[in-house]
């Protein structure tokens, strides 16, 4: 149960990070996945992945707030 949650946190993540480039919210979406990261690092025991996913986490959630907002579109 706990290695399906690891693919799948995963595969979440780096889709994410596969579409950051569309909209900002992808960015706190890449954000989500790497504490869902780091708290399945930290499930199965390995203290070093679960912190530096900890860390891409917060770097994600700067990102965000630092990022401009898209302009209203034209309808």
């Amino acid at each position: 149960m706990l290695t399906a949650y690891g693919a799948s946190v995963l595969t979440f993540m780096m889709l994410m990070y596969a579409l950051e480039r569309r909209h900002r919210y992808f960015v706190l979406a890449f954000g989500l996945g790497c504490a869902l990261s780091a708290v399945y690092g930290f499930l199965i025991g390995t203290w070093p992945f679960g912190g530096v996913e900890a860390i891409w986490c917060l770097i994600a959630v700067r990102r965000f707030f630092a990022s401009p907002e898209a302009p209203p579109s034209r309808h």
